[in-house]
């Protein structure tokens, strides 16, 4: 395969990338709390450069030092994320009145969505730099694929914040009817954020690695 074709193939296998269970529904609790669409846009930008920022310096720390990543730092770092989508769950659901009206605090939700972006970006790290040492060789192209890379995953949470904020936009009047969806989102985040630590702690035995 040529350079070009290695690119736009890694540009494709970001925007699938964006669009994992555990990214969409981490997001789709924060895309919720605004009523305006540009702004819920703006969270899947902002979720994007978090994740792109970390994979690129985690993953090119890892390529440069040519080094296995340790299967149990691996499954620490994803088990990290499941803590992350409980969190963010137990906020949507447990909050006596959903923060709705973010728009007066303008910086908060994308500083806190570009957050979320770097916990995946942690945990999506090993994936990432094997992805990158199977696909390009040297350090220049590494550094490349993970950019393009990253720019898929921001141009296609970009477009499901964008799809997601609709029906909130179209009821931003309603209030009832958006802490409805943003409460559905967290149950879906807390119970997926649950699952996600069991089959990472039981099912696939880090609580064994741990322990030993």
């Amino acid at each position: 395969m040529s350079l070009v074709s290695i690119l736009t193939f890694g540009f494709l296998l970001g925007i699938k990338h964006s669009l994992e269970p555990d990214h969409v529904i981490a997001v789709a609790t924060m895309a919720g709390n605004t009523k305006k669409l540009s702004r819920s846009t703006l969270t899947g930008v902002y979720w994007g450069i978090g994740h792109t920022s970390t994979l690129f310096l985690i993953g090119m720390l890892f390529i440069w030092m040519k080094g296995e990543i340790p299967e149990s730092l691996s499954m620490t770092l994803e088990f990290g994320v499941g803590i992350m989508l409980v969190m963010l769950g137990a906020r949507s659901l447990f909050k006596a009145r959903p923060d709705i009206k973010n728009d007066k605090e303008r910086y908060r939700p994308y500083l806190l969505s570009a957050l979320i972006g770097f916990v995946h970006g942690l945990a999506g790290s090993a994936a990432m730099v094997i992805l990158t040492m199977s696909t390009v060789t040297g350090i220049g192209q590494g550094s490349i694929y993970i950019i393009i890379f990253g720019a898929g995953t921001i141009i296609g949470m970009l477009c499901f914040t964008t799809i997601l904020g609709i029906p909130f936009a179209l009821n931003g009047k309603d209030i009832v009817l958006n802490r409805i969806f943003i409460k559905m989102a967290g149950a879906i985040s807390f119970a997926f954020g649950l699952y996600y630590i069991y089959k990472l702690g039981v099912t696939e035995g880090l609580f064994t690695l741990w322990a030993n």
